[in-house]
């Protein structure tokens, strides 16, 4: 009897939520879902990390290892969150999913380390990088060219954490982002179908582009000297299970651990997946778009961030010097900045390349941000339902059916973590902490197979219970491994998850108190 009545309370609180959600437009289809999440996954990530991941694990086979464990594990987690999107089509998506599975606390936690730093960093974080490639070709956007100068924070030292040590100000960079997150924010307020235009053209255009770096890296980009250091046997030196890699500060690690350490780079690359069940409210037939878009979404991103891997490796070497004169003797690890997509292009192509290259990037990262702008907002219109945020965030716009509110609150503080510095760090610092919510996302996946067993379940996970435990498995490692090895990632984001706790205790009684009034 205690079953059935918990099936019937878990029923009527989906009912009443989907109610809410009718009052939005089912504008995404399964081709604009699945760009939603190819184009929130695909930023500027893939051109650049690979160079640290080369660095830390100092191994061609190695390196691609990182990508095809970062690969596996992107993957299980969206066949995992199929379930739990085809079963509660919600907006808000995983919010809604730990909030179901395993109380509102832990849904407004992640709801606000999303807002806090997660998605609106990650929006900050991808402005400026196109801000960056755009002084590519105008000199005068530059991280160096202020126009308003407000401070030099120095580094404070709190045990193992690093804080400070950022400029706080307006730059012509920065100015650029801004612009964009504006423009972008703007432009969603007119609704979801004129968002997903916008996404599926600048999608399209990347995955062109990556798919086209692949190609014609394959058939025309193979450099004989790359081929012989990197694939002539030695693609899996340094790779043994008793080798030691130092990933700095004359720390040894094992290669199990250092792959764990260099999915850093590769995971954040791959990740924003989630970002299209936040949209579930807005998708057509979500029961069956939901799952698809995410195992056709990321199965094509992280098969091109695999591939293009691959060609770097075939065009350049990986071992290289820090002061080595040539593309070439820089090799992966000491590309210029970290840019080894455009050291690639500009190897193959000349200036004709590196231009190309940074016009791909452009397009990548306005897309990208106008997928993360998209999604994010729908979240914290969700936790304004629930009485967990504003009350005005909550409302839409009278014509467009947008949450127009939820969109001006995330464009103001994205505008301002774009001009306080801070972005960067916060990035670093929430890694840990977004792989904890995968991880608890999942955990819930169990968690609602046992305490709601006959709930309508549309679609299933794939290799349930042994892929979402596996994945469980491997993330927890990594988090342990990086908790030990690298705290700079782990303490801070841990801070800011738990910051949160007191903050849901003081809004949630706010909101019951307004209630009873």
């Amino acid at each position: 009897m205690s079953t059935e009545i918990a099936q019937s309370a878990l029923a009527s609180d989906w009912e009443i939520h989907s109610q809410q959600d009718q009052e939005l437009v089912k504008g995404l289809g399964l081709t604009s879902a699945t760009m939603l999440v190819m184009g929130s996954m695909i930023g500027s990530g893939i051109f650049i990390v690979s160079a640290e991941i080369a660095r830390e694990v100092n191994s061609p086979g190695l390196l691609i290892a990182a990508w095809v464990v970062t690969g596996f594990l992107t993957i299980v987690g969206a066949l995992s969150y199929g379930e739990l999107a085809a079963m509660m089509p919600r907006a808000g998506g995983q919010y809604v999913y730990l909030r179901e599975a395993l109380g509102p606390l832990w849904g407004f936690l992640y709801g606000w380390t999303l807002f806090l730093v997660i998605q609106t960093g990650t929006i900050a974080a991808v402005g400026v990088a196109f801000g960056k490639f755009l002084g590519i070709f105008f000199p005068s956007v530059s991280a160096s060219n202020w126009i308003l100068h407000f401070a030099k924070v120095p580094p404070i030292h709190i045990g193992p954490m690093v804080l400070g040590n950022m400029d706080v100000g307006l730059n012509t960079q920065n100015l650029i982002a801004i612009v964009v997150v504006i423009t972008l924010s703007i432009i969603n307020i007119f609704g979801v179908k004129t968002g997903a235009v916008i996404q599926n053209i600048f999608t399209s255009a990347k995955v062109s582009a990556l798919l086209g770096l692949a190609v014609f890296g394959l058939f025309r980009g193979r450099n004989s000297l790359a081929l012989a250091a990197n694939f002539h046997g030695h693609f899996w030196s340094h790779a043994g299970l008793g080798a030691l890699h130092d990933i700095g500060g004359g720390v040894l690690v094992g290669t199990i651990t250092v792959i764990a350490v260099a999915q850093v780079g590769s995971l954040f690359s791959a990740d924003a997946w989630n970002n299209v069940t936040f949209t579930a409210g807005e998708v057509k037939n979500p029961s069956r778009n939901l799952p698809l878009s995410l195992a056709l979404g990321t199965g094509v991103v992280i098969a091109l961030y695999i591939a293009c891997n691959f060609i770097y490796l075939n065009v350049l070497p990986q071992d290289g010097s820090p002061t080595g004169a040539t593309i070439l003797e820089r090799g992966i690890k000491y590309a210029s900045e970290d840019r080894v997509g455009t050291a690639v292009m500009t190897q193959m192509l000349g200036s004709l390349g590196g231009a190309l290259m940074a016009v791909a990037i452009l397009l990548s990262a306005f897309g990208c941000a106008n997928g993360l702008i998209l999604s994010g907002a729908r979240v914290y219109y969700a936790m304004a339902k629930d009485g967990l945020f504003f009350r005005s965030v909550a409302k839409l716009h009278p014509i467009y059916k947008a949450p127009a509110v939820s969109l001006m609150v995330q464009m103001i503080w994205t505008c301002v973590l774009c001009i306080s510095g801070t972005y960067g760090q916060l990035l670093d610092y929430i890694i840990f902490a977004v792989l904890v919510f995968y991880i608890l996302t999942i955990f819930g996946l169990f968690v609602l197979r046992r305490s709601h067993p006959n709930a309508e379940r549309p679609y299933r996970a794939v290799g349930y219970p042994v892929l979402p435990a596996v994945y469980i498995a491997m993330a927890l490692f990594i988090d342990v491994v990086l908790l030990r090895y690298k705290p700079q990632y782990t303490w801070p984001g841990l801070i800011i998850v738990l910051l949160g706790i007191p903050v849901y205790y003081v809004w949630s009684r706010a909101g019951q108190k307004a209630a009873a009034v």
